[in-house]
């Protein structure tokens, strides 16, 4: 078989597998986000955090309980960090700096799992376990519960309430990533993926040197770190070590694992606005763009562009020596359109263009799919400013399932849109105007300056992956890069809290002949365009000075 074939079959039942759950995982998320039912240990968690999860919560209120309870994560991620040698199973490990526990504390509460630091050298059986993992499950959640609260948004109408934060966080976590995970975590187990709490163990390799390999609770945090759209791997070859990633299944599992939640939340949104096939067009505009990525990633590095490339015979290295080039694509495209940043291979190594291409995978924000959570509240806000264009085109006040995009929602919309680029450009800007951007790149010219742009691409969309040969762990960039992670995780969350606020209180608006029907294939293809056209405009640019300018030059 011929890897090309091998490679769209591989695509083929990819998304087969991806249609066959989109239906049963969409209606049961709705049904979990929409029961009045607390199960008996849902009830326990309610009564240890003294919350009420009966009460309805206005956008405000809503506000406050994300940020209280990231805000405490923080602190206590932080906190674990710095004792970690004081508490069991240390593994002999040292505290960690205080900059990058601030930095790793940031990153995986805002679910963006950036990681400045080798996880099988650095962090304690406890850290991993009940702090990384932990946040792995709950930032998720957040996420989940921001986006749920926005579809009320549109699916509520003359009232400003929008749900329970706590009671939408416990339901999220217990009864969708908690059990999803837990088969993961077997199938992965199974398959070779290693799971104990032993001590390191050191080995004499064929050369004679001595080498400490590091076990750990390895699948059931892979498990998490690809559903929730983490990315933060156990050891610091992430997916590309055996250990997490042992063979082919658990390659297409993996990456299977990273798409299932964002594309399955649009059939959620359906449904519980009452008409399913708006679901269908906002996970047909998210399948347009991630396929199209994929297809230019793969032939770019099947094309193998560049001098040494082509007297190489292949674009290889850095890739996924077991899997070859196009499942290493094909992860690598899952990964940057996720918010995931879990890797099987060194993007670094990618050819300028398809670098390019992973590059603007984040900078879409998180949209197609986007993260958990994250990538469907991103996807209708870029939905209320297609409409928006299109009510200016045909002169009419643009219209949205029965709710209409006055001034305030567009104006909230504009924001949430501004903000990433706003600190990804600045950030980028800064970095290369000082000394500390410059002693970080282990690149000079272009490809220097897209690891840079990467760096702060990566933290400010809350993605975590990185271009390989950038040093990073160092006070400037684990400060900026952490305000980046906050900025980029929580301002957003403002503009959408506000926005379902602001829609949950409106009258419905009968639709007329003249209402655009967003549920057709015209309105898709509106949306996608528009994401790529907002993200051309804002980014073409920085991306012209990085990875086109070594793309054209090779």
């Amino acid at each position: 078989m011929s890897p090309v074939l091998a490679d769209v079959l591989l695509v083929t039942a990819l998304i087969g597998a991806l249609a066959l759950v989109h239906r049963p995982l969409g209606d049961y998320m709705a049904a979990v986000y929409s029961s009045t039912k607390h199960l008996r240990v849902e009830r326990w968690i309610y009564r240890s955090v003294g919350a009420n999860p009966d009460v309805e919560m206005r956008w405000p209120a809503y506000l406050r309980g994300v940020l209280a309870f990231s805000a405490v994560s923080v602190l206590f991620l932080y906190v674990l960090q710095r004792v970690q040698d004081k508490l069991p199973l240390s593994l002999g490990f040292k505290p960690i700096s205080p900059d990058q526990a601030f930095n790793t504390a940031m990153s995986f509460v805002s679910n963006t799992n950036w990681q400045s630091y080798s996880g099988e050298v650095a962090m304690s059986h406890v850290t991993q376990t009940a702090g990384l993992a932990v946040q792995n499950f709950v930032s998720a959640a957040v996420g989940i519960a921001v986006a749920v609260a926005l579809v009320r948004g549109f699916a509520r109408s003359r009232t400003g309430d929008l749900g329970n934060f706590w009671a939408d966080l416990v339901r999220g976590t217990v009864r969708i990533l908690i059990p999803v995970s837990v088969v993961a975590a077997v199938l992965l187990i199974a398959a070779g993926a290693i799971q104990n709490f032993g001590d390191i163990h050191t080995i004499t390799t064929l050369t004679g040197d001595k080498q400490a390999i590091s076990p750990g609770a390895v699948a059931s945090q892979e498990a998490i770190k690809d559903l929730g759209t983490n990315g933060g791997g156990f050891f610091n070859a992430n997916s590309s070590h055996p250990f997490e990633n042992p063979n082919g299944f658990t390659n297409l599992l993996e990456i299977f694992l990273l798409l299932v939640i964002p594309f399955s939340l649009p059939r959620t949104f359906g449904r519980m606005v009452g008409n399913v096939r708006q679901g269908y067009a906002v996970v047909a505009a998210m399948g347009i763009i991630w396929f199209a990525g994929v297809v230019a990633v793969t032939w770019i590095e099947y094309a193998h562009p560049g001098t040494a490339s082509q007297l190489a015979g292949g674009a290889m290295e850095g890739k996924e020596q077991r899997f070859g080039e196009g499942p290493s694509s094909l992860f690598a495209v899952s990964t940057t359109m996720t918010s995931t940043g879990s890797v099987n291979s060194f993007h670094d190594s990618f050819s300028g263009l398809s670098g390019g291409v992973l590059l603007l995978g984040m900078m879409l924000g998180e949209s197609a799919p986007g993260g958990v959570g994250s990538g469907l509240y991103g996807m209708l806000v870029m939905a209320v400013i297609a409409v928006f264009i299109a009510g200016l085109m045909v002169g009419r006040t643009p219209e949205y399932l029965g709710k209409k995009i006055g001034t305030r929602e567009i104006k909230l919309a504009a924001c949430y849109i501004l903000v990433t680029p706003a600190l990804v450009l600045i950030g980028t800007a800064v970095a290369m105007a000082l000394p500390d951007g410059k002693d970080a790149m282990a690149n000079i010219g272009a490809h220097g300056f897209s690891e840079v742009l990467y760096a702060y691409t990566s933290a400010s969309n809350n993605n975590g992956s990185a271009f390989a040969g950038f040093g990073a762990n160092t006070d400037f960039f684990n400060t900026t890069l952490g305000l980046c992670m906050m900025l980029g995780r929580f301002l957003p969350m403002v503009f959408v809290l506000a926005l379902a606020g602001s829609l949950a209180e409106q009258r419905p608006v009968p639709a007329t002949a003249g209402t655009l029907r967003t549920e057709k294939p015209l309105f898709t293809g509106l949306l996608a365009g528009a994401i790529m056209i907002i993200t051309g405009l804002t980014f073409f640019p920085a991306l012209a000075l990085g990875p086109l300018a070594e793309g054209l030059a090779t």
